[in-house]
C-alpha cells in the first residue's frame, strides 16, 4: 500500500535568532530573469519586490540578488561601471531601497553581489587610466613580449575562452592615446576584455570597495555574495603556467591567479567591517578552491561566513562520491568553526535537473538531490526556479545569445544562458506572467505547466516538495543544525544518513530497494510503497523519516 504524505506548508515565520546564517535557506535571484515589472522584456528590482511573497511562502531566510549597479551589461552586470548607482535598466536607488525594506517587512534578509576582482572597461578609473592617469596603477598592465611587445606579457587564458590580456594604445601623455603602433601595454582580464581585473596592492583599491560596502550596508542590507573571492591577488611575478584550457583547472588545482594565499587579509578586513554594524551583516565567498581544506580557509573565524561547496555542485549522482564530499566538506568547514555551504545550481552552470540526466530521470534526480541537501547540516541556496524542477534550456537559437563565454573564439558552449532564461510565473500570459513585453531571452512552450500558478497546492509537484521540506526543515530542531552526520548500513547504491531524532534515505540506484521501515515517513520525492514492516523506496528517491 502507499502513504499519502503532506505537502502543506505553514505561513512563514521569521526568525531573527543569532548566527542566523549558519543554518539559512538562501534563495538566489538573477535580477534579469525573475520578474519584469515594466514590461521592457528584462526583470528589475521592482519586479522582485513584488515577488518577495513567494519567497516568503517557499519558507526561505534570505535572498541573494546578483548585480544591478550602472553596468554597459557586458557580463550581466557583472561589470560594473558605478558602485553606488542602480542601471536604469533594472530601476533607481529608491528601488533597492524599497526591496530592502519590503524584504525585511516580511521577515527576509537581503543579501546583494559585490564584483571586487574587475570592473567594466567603462568605469571612470578604467578610462582614466587608458588616459595615462594615475588610476592606471589600479589595474594590471604591463608591457608585453616579444621585439615590439605584440606578444601578451604571459600565457594566462580567459575563463571565457581566449587569452587574458588586451593590448591598448599608449597613452600620449596629454590625456589621450597615441596609434596602436605606437606600442601600448596589456592589461589583465580574467573574464571578458570588458572586465579589467583590479590591482588590489593598490590602498586606494582598498578604500573605493570598502566605501561601496558601507553604502550599501548602511542602506541595509544583511550581507554581500564576493564574486570571484579567491581571485583578487595574483602570484608574484605573474608566471607562466604552461598548460592551455586552463579555465578546466579551475576548483582543481591552484593556479597562479585565483586562490592565491594574500586574499586571505583582504576579508579579514571585510569581516572587521562587517563585524562593525548590528544585525549580524555577513560575507559569502564565490570561491573556488582545489580541495575542501583549501575552500576551509575562507570561513575561518575572522574571515567569511560562508563559501559556496562546488565541489558538491559538481558531484556527479554517484552514492559514493556523494558521501565522500559530503564528509569532506563537514571535515574541513568544521576544523575551523564554520557551517558548509550547499548549492546545486546556480546561475553559472547547468541546471542541476539536467546535469543529472535527461527528461524525467534527471528531475526525478535533481527532487531526491535536494532532500539529500536539505537534510545536512549548514546553509543552503536554492537557485530561481529550482523549486519548479526548471530545466536547462538547451535549444537556445544562436542569435539570442547573450553570454560573452559563446562569442571567444576559443569560447565555451555558452551553457550560461540556458540556465538563465526567466521563469514562468503563470500557466499562459506573455512570458507565462514574467512581464507584460516577452522576454529578454525565449521560454520553452513547455514551461506554463512548470509555472508557480501550475504548481501551486498540486500535491507531489516540486514547487510543493520544496514547500514542504522547508516547512519541516523549519520546526524540526535536528535539520540544517549541528556539524555532522552519521552514515548506517543500507544496500548498495543507498544512503541512509542520520541526525538527531531524523534520518533520510537516498535511493541513487535505478530500481526500487525495499528496506525495514526506520521511522516516521515526513516527506519523500516520490511516494514510497509500507509492506509489513518493510518500506519500498522507488529508484532516484528521498525520504525523510522521525526516528
Amino acid at each position: 500500500m502507499t502513504q499519502e504524505l503532506s505537502t502543506a506548508a505553514p505561513a512563514h515565520l521569521p526568525r531573527q535568532r543569532g548566527d542566523w546564517w549558519r543554518d539559512a535557506v538562501i534563495y538566489q535571484v538573477y535580477v534579469r530573469s525573475f520578474a519584469d515589472s515594466d514590461g521592457d522584456g528584462i526583470g528589475d528590482l521592482r519586479g522582485i519586490r513584488e515577488r518577495l511573497p513567494h519567497l516568503a511562502g517557499l519558507g526561505v531566510d534570505a535572498v541573494w540578488i546578483t548585480p544591478f549597479y550602472a553596468s554597459p551589461q557586458a557580463d550581466g552586470g557583472y561589470d560594473v561601471s558605478d558602485y553606488r548607482a542602480v542601471d536604469p535598466l533594472f530601476g533607481e536607488l529608491s528601488d533597492a531601497d524599497d526591496l530592502v525594506r519590503e524584504a525585511h517587512r516580511l521577515g527576509l534578509r537581503v543579501i546583494v553581489d559585490i564584483v571586487p576582482n574587475h570592473t567594466s572597461d567603462r568605469h571612470p578609473w578604467f578610462r582614466a587610466a587608458l588616459a595615462g592617469g594615475p588610476e592606471r596603477a589600479y589595474y594590471h598592465f604591463r608591457p608585453g613580449k616579444g621585439e615590439h611587445g605584440e606578444l601578451p606579457p604571459n600565457d594566462w587564458e580567459s575563463v571565457f575562452g581566449g587569452a587574458a590580456w588586451t593590448r591598448v594604445e599608449a597613452p600620449d601623455g596629454n590625456g589621450g592615446a597615441s596609434q596602436p603602433e605606437a606600442g601600448g601595454e596589456w592589461y589583465l582580464h580574467l573574464f571578458a576584455p570588458e572586465q579589467p581585473d583590479l590591482n588590489w596592492e593598490h590602498p586606494a583599491v582598498h578604500e573605493e570597495l570598502a566605501s561601496v560596502l558601507r553604502f550599501w550596508l548602511d542602506l541595509g542590507v544583511d550581507g554581500f555574495r564576493i564574486d570571484v573571492a579567491h581571485g583578487m591577488v595574483k602570484a608574484d611575478g605573474m608566471p607562466d603556467i604552461g598548460l592551455r584550457e586552463q579555465a578546466k583547472m579551475i576548483g582543481a588545482q591552484v593556479l597562479p591567479f585565483f586562490d592565491q594565499d594574500g586574499v586571505h587579509e583582504i576579508h579579514r578586513t571585510w569581516r572587521r567591517l562587517l563585524d562593525g554594524y548590528e544585525g549580524e551583516r555577513i560575507g559569502v565567498a564565490e570561491a573556488w578552491a582545489p580541495t575542501s581544506e583549501r575552500l576551509a580557509l575562507y570561513v575561518r573565524p575572522d574571515e567569511m561566513h560562508q563559501a559556496f561547496n562546488f565541489q558538491f555542485l559538481r558531484c556527479p549522482w554517484d552514492p559514493e562520491r556523494m558521501r565522500e564530499i559530503i564528509d569532506a566538506s563537514l571535515a574541513a568547514t568544521t576544523s575551523v568553526g564554520a557551517p558548509t555551504t550547499w548549492v546545486l545550481s546556480n546561475h553559472d552552470v547547468v541546471r542541476h535537473p539536467t546535469r543529472y540526466g535527461d527528461g524525467t530521470t534527471g528531475l526525478r534526480r535533481a527532487r531526491a538531490a535536494a532532500l539529500l541537501m536539505l537534510a545536512l547540516p549548514g546553509s543552503t541556496y536554492i537557485y530561481q526556479g529550482e523549486e519548479l524542477g526548471l530545466p536547462e534550456v538547451t535549444d537556445l537559437p544562436d542569435e539570442v545569445r547573450q553570454d560573452p563565454s559563446f562569442f571567444r573564439a576559443e569560447g565555451q558552449d555558452g551553457f550560461r544562458d540556458g540556465c538563465r532564461v526567466p521563469i514562468p510565473w503563470t500557466r499562459s500570459g506573455s512570458s507565462y506572467g514574467f512581464g507584460s513585453g516577452g522576454s529578454w531571452l525565449p521560454q520553452p512552450d513547455s514551461w506554463g505547466e512548470l509555472s508557480v500558478e501550475a504548481q501551486t497546492g498540486v500535491p507531489g509537484s516540486t514547487l510543493e516538495l520544496y514547500r514542504a521540506a522547508l516547512a519541516v526543515r523549519r520546526e524540526h530542531p535536528g535539520l540544517g543544525a549541528g556539524d555532522a552526520v552519521t552514515w548506517l548500513d543500507a544496500p548498495e547504491g543507498v544512503l541512509v544518513l542520520a541526525r538527531d531524532g531524523f534520518l533520510c534515505t537516498t535511493n541513487t540506484t535505478d530500481a526500487d530497494v525495499e528496506l525495514p521501515v526506520p521511522g516516521t515517513a515526513l516527506l519523500s520525492s516520490a511516494t514510497p510503497w509500507f509492506g509489513d514492516g518493510t518500506v519500498r523506496l522507488p529508484a532516484d528517491s528521498s525520504t525523510w523519516w522521525a526516528i
